[in-house]
């Protein structure tokens, strides 16, 4: 079980990091895979879209350093936390009337695999 709590806590740090640098780098493009309608046409639409792209990069950069300055125990409170984020994710798509398929299919997905990779790390079933 060890391995795959540790696994699902590494994919979601390099999965969360990967979309934070698709967000800064063609932040329109990223949020096509997100659930919602495309946001407004405006000057400043880019760089609001690119605050998500830095909180993705830094989220997975904290599993990241968890994971190796730290012990299990702490990757899978740190993972719990962070599933947070793909809950709330998913519910404010759906809360929109975003694509449900998205949001349970790629958000809610994702919050489960990161509480069930957490779970054993905290009980220490790792």
């Amino acid at each position: 079980m060890y391995w795959f709590s540790m696994g699902v806590a590494l994919l979601a740090a390099i999965g969360i990091i990967a979309i934070g640098f698709m967000y800064l780098a063609n932040p329109r493009g990223a949020t096509q895979s997100f659930g919602l309608p495309l946001p407004e046409a405006g000057a400043n639409v880019a760089w609001w879209l690119r605050l998500k792209g830095v909180r993705d990069v830094v989220s997975g950069l904290v599993v990241l350093a968890v994971m190796a300055w730290d012990g299990p125990r702490m990757v899978g409170i740190v993972l719990l936390v962070e599933a947070l984020i793909p809950a709330g994710d998913m519910s404010l798509v759906l809360a929109a009337r975003g694509s449900a398929g998205r949001a349970l299919g790629i958000h809610g997905v994702t919050a489960a695999l990161m509480i069930a990779g957490a779970v054993p790390l905290i009980l220490g079933a790792g």
